[in-house]
């Protein structure tokens, strides 16, 4: 341990952690669930990690979506997650042991309403939910639950063709509206949608769009996220009228870049680049579309359907707080990228992950100041992990890495407060390892708890406490001053 030269962490800072239902529940098939997006991505063993992480960016085609589904060849990760469906006490109570405030999962979709297009819920489901909220209670644990985290039911990819259709906006509308009846009285902090800016790069999980559904693909994609952001202002004039101390955020992951060099060319197209992130915040915080986004869809010929109905409620239903995702920071060099999501360039001066993913605290630090100096909104630090091969010897990791890492970047956070920064929360992302999002394998490890499972399901999955477990946990009795 060593003491944080930016210890400004307030008295009731939530200290804390975070995993989505998608790839840490399991129980595929139980209590009338049904596939969702992430059901039928399988592991692809033999490929390395660049191939199965560029396989993710071009998303799925119809006809896969419909082959993964009654495949029995491959193994589907994310059907079966470390069992948390079954073992949320076990887990929650070793999250406790490590002193957490706080604890982010999500409520999959595809167990309250299996379809997406029903007109009552699935009470198994919200029972089972009921259960694990109460846990959280019980352990003085505040929940922060998100309400989409890649578990779009599969139908309305079939049946719907996406989030692309404003049909899907009423349906989650409904399902919303329910979370918030059932558990408004237990949990404050909600997250409406998962990462709402990454239709470019995790356009599949994130819209339930194939990539062959649509010809403008580009344009779908952005027709949805609109629907998205309508279906959060709906959900968030709800919540107004409800009896409960709520907040409703919104989230994102850092998609900011700096520029290559000095160069006015590499400097004006981070700037842009810059600016079609803030777009997802800018309408949601500010209310209205910003020009240079209506600017950039008549360039592109993005041709949006979004009614003047739409636009007064996105303007009177601003989300109360901004929840954040980082992992590592990105470039865009003139020369060799455009002004899209997905066009960057690797920093070589910063070192990386085996996945590529380049570590940079000060990126943190940066990414944090510029949000909050652009809304003087709340902010949580709903992800931020580092994935690494874990070696288990003798039923102990030894993962100075991640401690290193984490320290640095805390540390950052602190940095940010110090300047001003209304941080109100810091969720480690994967305490207890989950399958990867990215990869679907179990072998990119996050937590401060290691399972004893595979990347095709191997092991007894046990739980067994790292060393990262032990300074996370003093970290969280020291209020981050050491870390």
């Amino acid at each position: 341990m060593r003491q944080n030269k930016y210890a400004a962490f307030p008295k009731d800072f939530l200290w804390g952690g975070a995993i989505a239902a998608s790839q840490a529940d399991g129980a595929y098939s139980e209590d009338g669930k049904l596939p969702n997006l992430s059901d039928v991505q399988p592991y692809l063993k033999g490929m390395s990690n660049e191939e199965i992480q560029k396989l993710e960016m071009q998303g799925m085609t119809l006809d896969e979506v419909k082959k993964n589904l009654v495949d029995t060849t491959h193994y589907y990760p994310k059907r079966h997650g470390i069992d948390f469906y079954h073992t949320f006490e076990s887990d929650l109570e070793l999250l406790a042991e490590m002193g957490f405030k706080t604890f982010r999962t999500s409520i999959d979709w595809s167990r309250v309403f299996p379809n997406g297009d029903e007109t009552e819920p699935n009470e198994a489901a919200l029972k089972h939910y009921d259960k694990m909220i109460d846990k959280m209670k019980s352990l003085g644990i505040e929940p922060i639950i998100t309400m989409l985290h890649y578990e779009t039911p599969i139908n309305i990819t079939l049946q719907y063709g996406g989030w692309k259709n404003k049909e899907v906006i009423d349906m989650f509308e409904r399902y919303g509206k329910v979370l918030l009846e059932r558990f408004g009285d237990r949990v404050k902090y909600w997250i409406v949608i998962n990462q709402i800016n990454m239709i470019q790069i995790e356009p599949f999980l994130s819209l339930g769009i194939c990539k062959d559904q649509y010809d403008h693909i580009e344009e779908a994609e952005y027709q949805a996220v609109h629907n998205q952001m309508v279906a959060s202002a709906k959900i968030q004039k709800y919540a107004k009228t409800l009896n409960y101390d709520l907040e409703i955020g919104t989230m994102v992951a850092d998609g900011t870049v700096y520029p290559y060099s000095c160069k006015p060319d590499d400097v004006v197209l981070a700037m842009q680049h810059n600016r079609m992130q803030y777009f997802f915040t800018d309408v949601q915080f500010r209310g209205e579309y910003p020009r240079y986004a209506l600017h950039y869809f008549e360039e592109n010929n993005l041709n949006l359907d979004i009614t003047e109905e739409e636009i007064k409620l996105l303007r009177e239903n601003t989300m109360d707080y901004l929840a954040i995702s980082y992992y590592f920071s990105q470039m865009v060099d003139s020369t060799r990228n455009v002004n899209k999501a997905d066009s960057t360039t690797v920093n070589p001066n910063l070192e990386a992950n085996p996945w590529g993913w380049n570590v940079d605290p000060q990126g943190l630090y940066h990414t944090l100041s510029h949000y909050w100096d652009r809304y003087q909104k709340p902010i949580v630090i709903a992800e931020n992990g580092f994935g690494m091969y874990d070696k288990l010897e003798d039923g102990k990791v030894h993962d100075d890495y991640r401690i290193s890492y984490l320290g640095d970047h805390i540390e950052q956070v602190g940095r940010s407060i110090q300047d001003g920064a209304n941080v109100i929360a810091y969720c480690a992302w994967g305490p207890i390892d989950i399958i990867s999002c990215s990869s679907q394998q179990m072998s990119k490890r996050y937590g401060f708890i290691y399972v004893d499972l595979d990347d095709e399901g191997n092991g007894s999955g046990v739980r067994m406490r790292k060393d990262s477990f032990y300074w996370y946990k003093q970290v969280i009795s020291t209020n981050g001053s050491e870390v």
